[in-house]
Protein backbone atom coordinates (compact mmCIF):
# COMPACT_ATOMS: atom_id res chain seq x y z
CA UNK A 1 0.00 0.00 0.00
CA UNK A 2 1.45 3.30 -1.08
CA UNK A 3 1.59 4.98 2.32
CA UNK A 4 4.20 7.52 1.18
CA UNK A 5 1.72 9.46 -0.99
CA UNK A 6 -1.23 9.22 1.36
CA UNK A 7 -2.88 11.21 2.80
CA UNK A 8 -2.33 14.33 0.68
CA UNK A 9 -0.50 17.33 2.08
CA UNK A 10 -2.66 20.37 2.79
CA UNK A 11 -2.13 24.07 3.18
CA UNK A 12 -3.22 25.71 6.42
CA UNK A 13 -6.35 27.05 4.71
CA UNK A 14 -7.21 23.62 3.27
CA UNK A 15 -6.84 21.93 6.66
CA UNK A 16 -8.94 24.56 8.43
CA UNK A 17 -11.68 24.11 5.84
CA UNK A 18 -11.52 20.33 6.21
CA UNK A 19 -11.67 20.51 10.02
CA UNK A 20 -14.60 22.92 9.90
CA UNK A 21 -16.54 20.46 7.73
CA UNK A 22 -15.64 17.51 9.98
CA UNK A 23 -16.72 19.25 13.17
CA UNK A 24 -19.96 20.64 11.77
CA UNK A 25 -21.01 17.39 10.07
CA UNK A 26 -20.13 15.35 13.17
CA UNK A 27 -22.23 17.40 15.57
CA UNK A 28 -25.11 17.59 13.07
CA UNK A 29 -25.12 13.79 12.65
CA UNK A 30 -24.18 12.53 16.10
CA UNK A 31 -20.59 11.47 15.41
CA UNK A 32 -19.86 12.74 18.89
CA UNK A 33 -18.87 11.96 22.47
CA UNK A 34 -19.29 13.69 25.79
CA UNK A 35 -16.11 15.58 26.73
CA UNK A 36 -13.99 13.68 29.22
CA UNK A 37 -13.82 14.89 32.79
CA UNK A 38 -10.22 15.89 32.23
CA UNK A 39 -11.20 18.44 29.58
CA UNK A 40 -13.98 20.23 31.42
CA UNK A 41 -14.57 21.04 35.05
CA UNK A 42 -17.84 19.88 36.57
CA UNK A 43 -18.82 23.51 37.04
CA UNK A 44 -18.51 24.05 33.27
CA UNK A 45 -20.73 21.08 32.35
CA UNK A 46 -22.92 20.46 35.39
CA UNK A 47 -25.60 18.49 33.52
CA UNK A 48 -23.29 16.61 31.13
CA UNK A 49 -25.02 18.27 28.17
CA UNK A 50 -21.99 19.25 26.09
CA UNK A 51 -20.76 17.22 23.13
CA UNK A 52 -17.66 17.23 20.98
CA UNK A 53 -16.60 15.50 17.79
CA UNK A 54 -15.61 11.89 18.44
CA UNK A 55 -11.94 11.07 17.84
CA UNK A 56 -11.82 10.57 14.05
CA UNK A 57 -9.29 10.32 11.27
CA UNK A 58 -9.29 13.14 8.75
CA UNK A 59 -9.07 10.66 5.86
CA UNK A 60 -10.19 7.06 5.43
CA UNK A 61 -7.22 4.75 5.94
CA UNK A 62 -5.91 2.53 3.15
CA UNK A 63 -6.96 -1.08 3.64
CA UNK A 64 -6.41 -4.12 1.37
CA UNK A 65 -9.65 -5.03 -0.36
CA UNK A 66 -8.94 -8.77 -0.23
CA UNK A 67 -8.41 -8.64 3.56
CA UNK A 68 -11.56 -6.60 4.06
CA UNK A 69 -13.65 -8.99 1.96
CA UNK A 70 -12.27 -12.06 3.73
CA UNK A 71 -12.97 -10.67 7.20
CA UNK A 72 -16.60 -10.03 6.29
CA UNK A 73 -17.00 -13.34 4.47
CA UNK A 74 -16.08 -15.48 7.49
CA UNK A 75 -18.08 -13.58 10.11
CA UNK A 76 -21.15 -15.81 9.92
CA UNK A 77 -18.93 -18.82 10.59
CA UNK A 78 -17.41 -17.05 13.59
CA UNK A 79 -20.93 -16.29 14.84
CA UNK A 80 -21.82 -19.95 14.58
CA UNK A 81 -18.61 -20.97 16.33
CA UNK A 82 -19.22 -18.81 19.39
CA UNK A 83 -22.91 -19.70 19.53
CA UNK A 84 -21.82 -23.35 19.67
CA UNK A 85 -19.29 -22.60 22.41
CA UNK A 86 -21.90 -20.76 24.48
CA UNK A 87 -24.27 -23.72 24.11
CA UNK A 88 -21.66 -26.25 25.20
CA UNK A 89 -21.96 -25.95 28.94
CA UNK A 90 -19.74 -28.96 29.67
CA UNK A 91 -16.83 -27.75 27.53
CA UNK A 92 -17.07 -24.25 28.98
CA UNK A 93 -17.04 -25.75 32.45
CA UNK A 94 -13.74 -27.50 31.76
CA UNK A 95 -12.16 -24.25 30.63
CA UNK A 96 -13.65 -21.96 33.26
CA UNK A 97 -12.78 -24.25 36.14
CA UNK A 98 -9.10 -23.75 35.26
CA UNK A 99 -9.61 -20.00 35.58
CA UNK A 100 -11.77 -19.56 38.65
CA UNK A 101 -8.86 -20.05 41.05
CA UNK A 102 -6.72 -17.50 39.20
CA UNK A 103 -9.31 -14.91 38.13
CA UNK A 104 -11.85 -13.76 40.70
CA UNK A 105 -13.95 -11.96 38.09
CA UNK A 106 -14.35 -15.08 35.94
CA UNK A 107 -15.13 -17.05 39.11
CA UNK A 108 -17.95 -14.69 40.04
CA UNK A 109 -19.42 -14.75 36.54
CA UNK A 110 -19.39 -18.54 36.67
CA UNK A 111 -21.06 -18.52 40.08
CA UNK A 112 -23.93 -16.49 38.60
CA UNK A 113 -24.40 -19.20 35.98
CA UNK A 114 -24.31 -21.95 38.61
CA UNK A 115 -26.96 -20.24 40.72
CA UNK A 116 -29.30 -19.85 37.75
CA UNK A 117 -28.58 -23.38 36.57
CA UNK A 118 -29.46 -24.70 40.02
CA UNK A 119 -32.75 -22.81 39.95
CA UNK A 120 -33.38 -23.63 36.29
CA UNK A 121 -33.10 -21.35 33.27
CA UNK A 122 -36.44 -20.04 31.99
CA UNK A 123 -35.16 -18.48 28.74
CA UNK A 124 -33.58 -20.73 26.12
CA UNK A 125 -33.00 -18.06 23.44
CA UNK A 126 -29.80 -16.01 23.36
CA UNK A 127 -28.72 -13.06 21.24
CA UNK A 128 -25.09 -12.53 20.31
CA UNK A 129 -23.95 -9.17 19.03
CA UNK A 130 -20.36 -10.03 18.24
CA UNK A 131 -17.32 -8.26 16.86
CA UNK A 132 -14.22 -10.01 15.56
CA UNK A 133 -11.19 -7.71 15.51
CA UNK A 134 -8.29 -8.11 13.07
CA UNK A 135 -5.08 -6.48 11.99
CA UNK A 136 -3.49 -6.75 8.58
CA UNK A 137 -0.39 -8.91 8.88
CA UNK A 138 2.64 -8.85 6.60
CA UNK A 139 5.59 -11.11 7.26
CA UNK A 140 8.78 -9.04 6.91
CA UNK A 141 10.81 -12.23 6.55
CA UNK A 142 9.07 -13.05 3.26
CA UNK A 143 9.65 -10.50 0.47
CA UNK A 144 6.57 -9.43 -1.50
CA UNK A 145 4.28 -11.39 0.80
CA UNK A 146 0.58 -10.76 0.35
CA UNK A 147 -1.16 -9.20 3.35
CA UNK A 148 -3.54 -11.35 5.39
CA UNK A 149 -5.80 -10.80 8.39
CA UNK A 150 -4.95 -12.05 11.87
CA UNK A 151 -7.44 -11.98 14.71
CA UNK A 152 -6.71 -9.74 17.69
CA UNK A 153 -9.71 -10.80 19.75
CA UNK A 154 -13.36 -11.83 19.60
CA UNK A 155 -15.82 -9.70 21.56
CA UNK A 156 -19.04 -11.19 22.95
CA UNK A 157 -20.17 -8.37 25.27
CA UNK A 158 -20.54 -4.61 24.79
CA UNK A 159 -19.19 -4.70 21.22
CA UNK A 160 -19.25 -0.94 20.92
CA UNK A 161 -18.92 1.69 18.17
CA UNK A 162 -21.40 0.11 15.77
CA UNK A 163 -23.29 3.40 15.75
CA UNK A 164 -20.29 5.66 15.25
CA UNK A 165 -18.71 3.35 12.69
CA UNK A 166 -21.61 3.87 10.30
CA UNK A 167 -21.39 7.60 10.82
CA UNK A 168 -17.65 7.92 10.24
CA UNK A 169 -18.05 6.01 6.95
CA UNK A 170 -20.72 8.52 5.99
CA UNK A 171 -18.50 11.41 7.09
CA UNK A 172 -15.57 10.40 4.89
CA UNK A 173 -17.88 9.81 1.95
CA UNK A 174 -19.46 13.23 2.50
CA UNK A 175 -16.07 14.97 2.64
CA UNK A 176 -15.10 13.38 -0.65
CA UNK A 177 -18.46 14.11 -2.26
CA UNK A 178 -18.43 17.81 -1.28
CA UNK A 179 -14.80 18.43 -2.31
CA UNK A 180 -13.75 19.13 1.27
CA UNK A 181 -10.64 17.11 0.53
CA UNK A 182 -7.95 19.13 -1.30
CA UNK A 183 -7.79 18.89 -5.09
CA UNK A 184 -4.40 17.20 -4.74
CA UNK A 185 -6.04 14.12 -3.16
CA UNK A 186 -4.80 10.95 -4.87
CA UNK A 187 -6.98 9.01 -7.25
CA UNK A 188 -7.16 6.35 -4.54
CA UNK A 189 -10.03 8.25 -2.93
CA UNK A 190 -13.01 7.47 -5.14
CA UNK A 191 -16.65 6.58 -4.38
CA UNK A 192 -15.82 2.95 -5.23
CA UNK A 193 -13.23 2.93 -2.44
CA UNK A 194 -15.86 3.62 0.24
CA UNK A 195 -17.78 0.46 1.22
CA UNK A 196 -21.27 1.02 2.57
CA UNK A 197 -21.42 0.32 6.30
CA UNK A 198 -24.79 -1.12 7.40
CA UNK A 199 -23.96 -1.35 11.13
CA UNK A 200 -26.81 0.70 12.57
CA UNK A 201 -29.46 -0.94 10.41
CA UNK A 202 -28.07 -4.46 10.87
CA UNK A 203 -27.53 -4.27 14.64
CA UNK A 204 -30.93 -2.74 15.35
CA UNK A 205 -32.47 -5.45 13.18
CA UNK A 206 -30.82 -7.95 15.52
CA UNK A 207 -32.42 -6.33 18.54
CA UNK A 208 -35.87 -6.18 16.95
CA UNK A 209 -35.58 -9.80 15.76
CA UNK A 210 -34.79 -10.95 19.32
CA UNK A 211 -37.64 -8.80 20.62
CA UNK A 212 -40.07 -10.59 18.29
CA UNK A 213 -38.61 -13.98 19.21
CA UNK A 214 -39.54 -13.30 22.85
CA UNK A 215 -43.18 -13.51 21.81
CA UNK A 216 -46.22 -11.86 23.37
CA UNK A 217 -46.40 -10.62 26.94
CA UNK A 218 -46.33 -13.41 29.52
CA UNK A 219 -47.90 -11.21 32.20
CA UNK A 220 -51.51 -11.32 33.27
CA UNK A 221 -52.92 -8.89 32.42
CA UNK A 222 -50.52 -8.41 29.52
CA UNK A 223 -47.98 -5.59 29.64
CA UNK A 224 -46.30 -3.56 26.90
CA UNK A 225 -42.89 -4.98 25.99
CA UNK A 226 -39.63 -3.05 25.99
CA UNK A 227 -35.88 -3.41 25.44
CA UNK A 228 -33.41 -2.38 28.15
CA UNK A 229 -29.93 -1.02 27.42
CA UNK A 230 -27.93 -1.62 30.63
CA UNK A 231 -25.29 1.10 30.70
CA UNK A 232 -22.79 3.00 32.80
CA UNK A 233 -23.70 6.53 33.85
CA UNK A 234 -22.14 8.95 33.12
CA UNK A 235 -21.25 7.59 29.69
CA UNK A 236 -19.00 9.55 27.33
CA UNK A 237 -19.89 7.25 24.43
CA UNK A 238 -23.63 7.81 24.74
CA UNK A 239 -24.15 8.87 21.12
CA UNK A 240 -22.88 5.53 19.84
CA UNK A 241 -25.54 3.86 21.99
CA UNK A 242 -28.28 6.32 21.00
CA UNK A 243 -27.55 5.59 17.34
CA UNK A 244 -28.85 2.07 18.03
CA UNK A 245 -31.61 2.74 20.56
CA UNK A 246 -33.26 5.64 18.71
CA UNK A 247 -34.17 3.66 15.53
CA UNK A 248 -35.63 0.93 17.72
CA UNK A 249 -38.12 3.47 18.99
CA UNK A 250 -38.71 5.66 15.94
CA UNK A 251 -38.55 3.03 13.18
CA UNK A 252 -39.30 -0.32 14.82
CA UNK A 253 -41.74 1.15 17.34
CA UNK A 254 -40.20 -0.71 20.30
CA UNK A 255 -40.02 1.16 23.63
CA UNK A 256 -36.31 1.19 24.52
CA UNK A 257 -34.84 2.50 27.74
CA UNK A 258 -31.37 3.12 29.17
CA UNK A 259 -30.87 1.81 32.70
CA UNK A 260 -27.73 2.32 34.76
CA UNK A 261 -26.15 -0.94 35.91
CA UNK A 262 -26.09 0.53 39.42
CA UNK A 263 -29.88 1.11 39.34
CA UNK A 264 -31.05 -2.32 38.17
CA UNK A 265 -32.50 -3.41 41.50
CA UNK A 266 -34.19 -0.04 42.02
CA UNK A 267 -36.30 -0.10 38.88
CA UNK A 268 -36.79 -3.73 37.83
CA UNK A 269 -38.56 -6.71 39.37
CA UNK A 270 -38.67 -10.44 38.64
CA UNK A 271 -41.98 -12.17 39.18
CA UNK A 272 -42.07 -14.75 41.96
CA UNK A 273 -43.82 -17.37 39.81
CA UNK A 274 -42.09 -19.95 37.65
CA UNK A 275 -42.10 -17.64 34.62
CA UNK A 276 -39.76 -15.14 36.28
CA UNK A 277 -40.94 -12.24 34.12
CA UNK A 278 -38.72 -9.18 34.23
CA UNK A 279 -40.58 -5.88 34.53
CA UNK A 280 -39.32 -2.32 34.42
CA UNK A 281 -40.83 0.90 35.75
CA UNK A 282 -39.07 3.98 34.35
CA UNK A 283 -38.15 6.50 37.06
CA UNK A 284 -39.67 9.29 34.98
CA UNK A 285 -43.00 7.36 34.86
CA UNK A 286 -43.06 5.06 37.91
CA UNK A 287 -46.72 4.15 37.47
CA UNK A 288 -46.04 2.64 34.04
CA UNK A 289 -44.80 -0.94 33.95
CA UNK A 290 -43.15 -2.68 31.00
CA UNK A 291 -42.26 -6.30 30.50
CA UNK A 292 -38.65 -6.62 29.33
CA UNK A 293 -38.13 -8.74 26.22
CA UNK A 294 -34.40 -8.12 25.73
CA UNK A 295 -31.49 -6.91 27.86
CA UNK A 296 -28.52 -5.43 25.99
CA UNK A 297 -25.44 -5.16 28.17
CA UNK A 298 -23.22 -2.15 27.50
CA UNK A 299 -21.98 -2.49 31.07
CA UNK A 300 -21.01 -5.43 33.24
CA UNK A 301 -17.92 -6.52 31.30
CA UNK A 302 -15.35 -5.07 33.73
CA UNK A 303 -14.67 -5.78 37.40
CA UNK A 304 -14.98 -2.03 38.02
CA UNK A 305 -18.69 -2.31 37.20
CA UNK A 306 -19.16 -4.52 40.29
CA UNK A 307 -18.06 -2.39 43.26
CA UNK A 308 -20.07 -4.42 45.78
CA UNK A 309 -22.07 -7.59 46.28
CA UNK A 310 -25.18 -5.61 45.33
CA UNK A 311 -23.81 -5.31 41.79
CA UNK A 312 -23.47 -9.09 41.56
CA UNK A 313 -26.99 -9.47 42.94
CA UNK A 314 -28.16 -7.25 40.10
CA UNK A 315 -26.43 -9.37 37.45
CA UNK A 316 -27.95 -12.53 38.94
CA UNK A 317 -31.34 -10.80 39.08
CA UNK A 318 -31.27 -10.17 35.33
CA UNK A 319 -29.74 -13.51 34.39
CA UNK A 320 -32.41 -15.58 36.14
CA UNK A 321 -35.23 -13.67 34.44
CA UNK A 322 -37.19 -14.60 31.33
CA UNK A 323 -35.80 -11.72 29.27
CA UNK A 324 -33.48 -12.62 26.38
CA UNK A 325 -29.93 -11.51 27.16
CA UNK A 326 -27.35 -9.97 24.85
CA UNK A 327 -25.18 -11.62 25.98
CA UNK A 328 -26.15 -14.39 28.37
CA UNK A 329 -23.67 -15.13 31.14
CA UNK A 330 -22.36 -18.16 29.22
CA UNK A 331 -21.91 -16.11 26.05
CA UNK A 332 -20.07 -13.51 28.12
CA UNK A 333 -17.72 -16.20 29.41
CA UNK A 334 -17.21 -17.56 25.89
CA UNK A 335 -15.52 -14.26 25.02
CA UNK A 336 -12.68 -14.68 27.52
CA UNK A 337 -9.14 -14.65 26.19
CA UNK A 338 -8.69 -18.22 27.46
CA UNK A 339 -11.30 -19.46 24.97
CA UNK A 340 -9.48 -17.69 22.14
CA UNK A 341 -6.26 -19.29 23.30
CA UNK A 342 -7.81 -22.78 23.41
CA UNK A 343 -8.98 -22.36 19.82
CA UNK A 344 -5.76 -20.82 18.48
CA UNK A 345 -3.02 -22.79 20.26
CA UNK A 346 -1.09 -24.62 17.52
CA UNK A 347 -2.46 -28.12 16.80
CA UNK A 348 -5.68 -27.49 18.78
CA UNK A 349 -8.63 -29.60 17.58
CA UNK A 350 -11.36 -27.52 19.24
CA UNK A 351 -12.19 -25.40 16.19
CA UNK A 352 -12.89 -28.44 14.01
CA UNK A 353 -14.83 -30.13 16.82
CA UNK A 354 -17.23 -27.21 17.05
CA UNK A 355 -17.74 -26.47 13.35
CA UNK A 356 -17.34 -29.82 11.61
CA UNK A 357 -21.06 -30.63 11.85
CA UNK A 358 -22.43 -27.16 11.17
CA UNK A 359 -23.30 -25.20 8.07
CA UNK A 360 -19.91 -23.48 8.46
CA UNK A 361 -17.79 -26.64 8.20
CA UNK A 362 -16.29 -25.41 4.92
CA UNK A 363 -14.95 -22.32 6.74
CA UNK A 364 -12.76 -24.14 9.27
CA UNK A 365 -9.46 -23.60 7.49
CA UNK A 366 -10.29 -20.01 6.59
CA UNK A 367 -10.96 -19.26 10.25
CA UNK A 368 -7.82 -21.13 11.31
CA UNK A 369 -5.82 -18.96 8.92
CA UNK A 370 -6.84 -15.89 10.93
CA UNK A 371 -5.27 -17.24 14.11
CA UNK A 372 -1.91 -16.14 15.39
CA UNK A 373 -0.12 -18.35 17.90
CA UNK A 374 -1.56 -17.99 21.42
CA UNK A 375 -0.25 -19.87 24.44
CA UNK A 376 -1.24 -20.44 28.07
CA UNK A 377 1.19 -19.71 30.90
CA UNK A 378 0.77 -22.97 32.78
CA UNK A 379 2.49 -26.31 33.32
CA UNK A 380 1.48 -27.82 29.97
CA UNK A 381 4.17 -28.27 27.28
CA UNK A 382 2.64 -25.31 25.43
CA UNK A 383 2.71 -23.26 28.64
CA UNK A 384 6.33 -24.11 29.36
CA UNK A 385 7.27 -23.07 25.84
CA UNK A 386 5.39 -19.79 26.36
CA UNK A 387 7.17 -19.18 29.66
CA UNK A 388 10.55 -19.48 27.94
CA UNK A 389 9.46 -16.98 25.31
CA UNK A 390 7.91 -14.53 27.77
CA UNK A 391 10.87 -14.42 30.13
CA UNK A 392 13.44 -13.93 27.38
CA UNK A 393 14.44 -10.31 26.79
CA UNK A 394 14.92 -11.09 23.09
CA UNK A 395 12.06 -13.49 22.32
CA UNK A 396 9.43 -11.53 24.23
CA UNK A 397 9.78 -8.69 21.72
CA UNK A 398 7.48 -10.54 19.36
CA UNK A 399 4.61 -11.07 21.85
CA UNK A 400 1.89 -9.38 23.87
CA UNK A 401 0.72 -10.57 27.30
CA UNK A 402 -3.04 -10.36 27.82
CA UNK A 403 -5.25 -10.89 30.87
CA UNK A 404 -8.56 -12.75 30.60
CA UNK A 405 -10.83 -9.79 31.06
CA UNK A 406 -12.08 -7.14 28.66
CA UNK A 407 -11.20 -3.46 28.58
CA UNK A 408 -8.27 -1.46 27.23
CA UNK A 409 -5.10 -0.69 29.12
CA UNK A 410 -4.48 -4.19 30.49
CA UNK A 411 -2.01 -5.58 27.94
CA UNK A 412 1.77 -5.79 28.36
CA UNK A 413 3.91 -5.57 25.23
CA UNK A 414 7.27 -6.88 24.09
CA UNK A 415 10.27 -6.02 26.21
CA UNK A 416 8.06 -5.04 29.16
CA UNK A 417 6.80 -8.62 29.57
CA UNK A 418 9.78 -10.18 31.45
CA UNK A 419 9.79 -7.43 34.10
CA UNK A 420 6.03 -7.64 34.49
CA UNK A 421 6.16 -11.40 35.02
CA UNK A 422 9.08 -11.04 37.41
CA UNK A 423 6.86 -8.72 39.42
CA UNK A 424 4.34 -11.54 39.80
CA UNK A 425 7.00 -13.59 41.57
CA UNK A 426 6.25 -17.28 41.98
CA UNK A 427 2.48 -16.77 42.13
CA UNK A 428 1.47 -19.31 39.49
CA UNK A 429 -2.17 -18.36 39.80
CA UNK A 430 -1.38 -14.87 38.53
CA UNK A 431 0.72 -16.31 35.71
CA UNK A 432 -2.13 -18.58 34.63
CA UNK A 433 -4.53 -15.64 34.50
CA UNK A 434 -2.70 -14.41 31.37
CA UNK A 435 -2.15 -15.64 27.83
CA UNK A 436 0.82 -14.98 25.55
CA UNK A 437 -0.04 -13.95 22.00
CA UNK A 438 2.29 -13.54 19.04
CA UNK A 439 2.32 -9.94 17.88
CA UNK A 440 0.72 -9.14 14.56
CA UNK A 441 2.90 -7.07 12.22
CA UNK A 442 0.74 -4.57 10.34
CA UNK A 443 2.07 -2.38 7.55
CA UNK A 444 2.87 1.22 8.42
CA UNK A 445 0.47 3.85 7.11
CA UNK A 446 0.07 7.57 7.61
CA UNK A 447 -3.00 9.54 8.60
CA UNK A 448 -4.12 12.43 10.77
CA UNK A 449 -6.31 12.07 13.86
CA UNK A 450 -8.59 14.77 15.26
CA UNK A 451 -9.05 14.35 18.99
CA UNK A 452 -10.14 16.91 21.56
CA UNK A 453 -9.81 19.67 18.99
CA UNK A 454 -6.18 18.86 18.16
CA UNK A 455 -4.78 17.24 15.02
CA UNK A 456 -1.99 14.69 15.30
CA UNK A 457 -0.35 13.37 12.14
CA UNK A 458 2.09 10.53 11.61
CA UNK A 459 2.47 6.79 11.28
CA UNK A 460 -0.62 4.80 12.20
CA UNK A 461 -1.89 1.24 12.29
CA UNK A 462 -5.48 0.11 12.02
CA UNK A 463 -7.67 -2.59 13.51
CA UNK A 464 -10.69 -3.83 11.57
CA UNK A 465 -13.67 -5.10 13.52
CA UNK A 466 -16.46 -7.03 11.79
CA UNK A 467 -19.82 -7.24 13.54
CA UNK A 468 -22.10 -10.23 13.56
CA UNK A 469 -25.63 -10.91 14.79
CA UNK A 470 -26.59 -14.41 15.87
CA UNK A 471 -29.80 -15.55 17.53
CA UNK A 472 -29.97 -19.12 18.75
CA UNK A 473 -32.04 -21.48 20.83
CA UNK A 474 -30.35 -23.70 23.39
CA UNK A 475 -31.15 -27.39 23.29
CA UNK A 476 -32.77 -29.53 25.99
CA UNK A 477 -31.52 -28.79 29.45
CA UNK A 478 -31.38 -25.72 31.53
CA UNK A 479 -28.66 -23.66 29.89
CA UNK A 480 -26.62 -25.54 27.34
CA UNK A 481 -27.01 -28.67 25.35
CA UNK A 482 -25.07 -31.82 24.66
CA UNK A 483 -21.44 -32.17 25.51
CA UNK A 484 -20.31 -31.51 21.94
CA UNK A 485 -22.22 -28.26 21.69
CA UNK A 486 -24.18 -29.43 18.64
CA UNK A 487 -27.57 -29.36 20.35
CA UNK A 488 -29.90 -26.41 19.90
CA UNK A 489 -30.28 -24.41 16.70
CA UNK A 490 -29.21 -21.14 15.14
CA UNK A 491 -32.31 -19.11 14.33
CA UNK A 492 -30.72 -16.09 12.65
CA UNK A 493 -27.17 -15.36 11.58
CA UNK A 494 -25.70 -12.50 9.58
CA UNK A 495 -22.66 -10.29 9.17
CA UNK A 496 -23.57 -6.80 10.38
CA UNK A 497 -21.05 -4.22 9.20
CA UNK A 498 -17.60 -3.12 10.27
CA UNK A 499 -15.50 -0.77 12.37
CA UNK A 500 -12.02 0.52 11.65
CA UNK A 501 -10.06 1.89 14.62
CA UNK A 502 -6.78 3.65 13.99
CA UNK A 503 -4.08 4.59 16.46
CA UNK A 504 -0.64 6.11 16.39
CA UNK A 505 1.95 3.44 15.77
CA UNK A 506 3.59 4.19 19.11
CA UNK A 507 0.32 3.53 20.94
CA UNK A 508 -0.06 -0.03 22.20
CA UNK A 509 -3.77 0.02 23.02
CA UNK A 510 -6.40 0.69 20.36
CA UNK A 511 -9.46 1.46 22.46
CA UNK A 512 -11.11 4.65 21.23
CA UNK A 513 -13.02 5.24 24.45
CA UNK A 514 -9.79 4.86 26.40
CA UNK A 515 -8.35 7.79 24.47
CA UNK A 516 -5.64 6.02 22.50
CA UNK A 517 -7.19 5.78 19.03
CA UNK A 518 -9.82 7.10 16.65
CA UNK A 519 -12.75 5.78 14.67
CA UNK A 520 -11.93 5.48 11.00
CA UNK A 521 -13.27 3.99 7.77
CA UNK A 522 -11.47 1.96 5.12
CA UNK A 523 -10.40 3.25 1.74
CA UNK A 524 -10.17 -0.06 -0.11
CA UNK A 525 -7.17 -0.63 -2.34
CA UNK A 526 -6.00 -3.55 -4.46
CA UNK A 527 -2.56 -4.85 -3.50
Amino acid sequence: MAASIYPPKTTLEQQEYLLSNINDWSILNGLAVRPSAGLLSTSTDLSRTLATTAPVTLYPSLFPRTCFDEARAIQKAYNELYAAIARDRDWLKQIVERLIEVDDFIAKLWSVHLEVENEGYVQNISLGLFRSDYMVHTDPAIPDTKPSIKQVEFNTIASSFGGLSTKVSQLHSYLNMTSAYPPTSPATITPASFPTNPCIESLTLGFSTAHRAYGPSRSSPSLPLCILFVVTIPESNIFDQLALSTPLQTTAGIPTFRLAFSSILDHTSVSSNKDRILTYSPPHSPDTTYEVSLIYFRAGYSPSHYPSSVSWDARLHLERSAAIKCPSILTHLAGSKKIQQELATPHSSHLANFLSRTSSSDMIERIRNTFTAIYPLDATPEGQHATRLATSAKDSEGYVLKPQREGGGNNVYGSKIPAFLAGLGDDQQKWRSHILMELIKPPTLRNSILRNGEVQSGEVIGELGVYGVCLWRNGPGEAGGKKDGQDGEVLENWEAGFLLRTKGRESEEGGVAAGFGAVDSPCLVDV
